[in-house]
């Protein structure tokens, strides 16, 4: 791989790090599709492990933000983390069975499945009368309280856990969306533990792949290293601006992202 072709991808590794890390999605949802246009003759299971890599980097630097921030339920996050590792081993396992058109078709139908959910759910309270109680005090002194079913989220996240990783997105285009409509997560209290979530889940993926050889498959390692830089580094730029935008917005941005990328992808089939 060239200086070039690795300065290219430590770019786009740092604008998809910053836009995950606002909505808590861990770049996946933008970097496995782009993968997909970019390197047209790559199996799913290369582009699937490159992308894991990527949201693993872009994820851990998102934590380490946020847990400055004192933003993550990290009680929710530790179960529901648990919760996706089963699925997580199982999704990069079967994606090598997978032909490049199926999953293609796959990939446009998830995200604009998702971006349709989040645009016509509208507001919810995020009061409860079951549930866990969790309140959360960030570093600026800003309190949340809500409840949390916590046997419902587990559930979630099992499924959550193998759609992510068997699409080499990460999971958090999902999991947030969850976390704030299903389980009345605060959304920002949605994409901090989210990102927690996300480290585990995308690490369980990482090493799987690294155990079946995908990342020795052509440059499968020099890209995911090159993407790993350029993410860790947005990650920390997208929290510190999460801080700025209101809930909506991140909400906003990424319905209307993930529906880009959903058309763009379906054309390109």
């Amino acid at each position: 791989m060239s200086l070039e072709a690795a300065s290219l991808l430590v770019l786009l590794g740092i604008a998809v790090g910053g836009v995950g890390t606002l909505v808590g999605a861990g770049g996946g949802f933008l970097l496995t599709p782009v993968l997909l246009l970019v390197y047209p003759h790559d199996s799913p299971r290369t582009v699937t492990a490159i992308s894991l890599a990527a949201v693993w980097a872009n994820s851990t630097s998102g934590t380490l933000a946020y847990a400055r921030q004192r933003r993550i339920d990290l009680r929710s996050g530790v179960v529901f983390g648990i919760a996706t590792l089963p699925g997580a081993v199982g999704g990069a396992l079967l994606v090598r069975y997978v032909p490049r058109h199926v999953f293609d078709g796959l990939m446009a139908a998830a995200l604009a499945a998702v971006a349709v959910l989040i645009a016509v759910r509208g507001e919810r309270p995020h009061a409860r009368e079951s549930g866990s109680l969790r309140v959360v005090v960030d570093r600026r002194g800003g309190e949340w309280r809500y409840r949390v079913p916590e046997a419902r989220g587990v559930l979630y996240s099992i499924v959550v856990g193998f759609a992510s990783s068997f699409l080499g997105i990460g999971g958090g285009v999902f999991h947030v969306p969850i976390l704030v409509t299903a389980l009345g997560f605060p959304t920002h209290i949605a994409t901090a533990t989210s990102h927690f979530v996300l480290s585990l889940m995308s690490g369980a993926g990482v090493i799987t792949h690294a155990f079946e050889g995908s990342y020795r498959i052509g440059n499968g390692l020099r890209r995911s290293i090159a993407l790993a830089l350029g993410v860790a580094v947005g990650a920390q730029a997208g929290a510190h601006v999460s801080t700025r935008v209101q809930a909506v917005w991140i909400e906003r941005l990424l319905a209307a992202g993930l529906a880009l990328v959903a058309i763009r992808l379906a054309f390109a089939m």
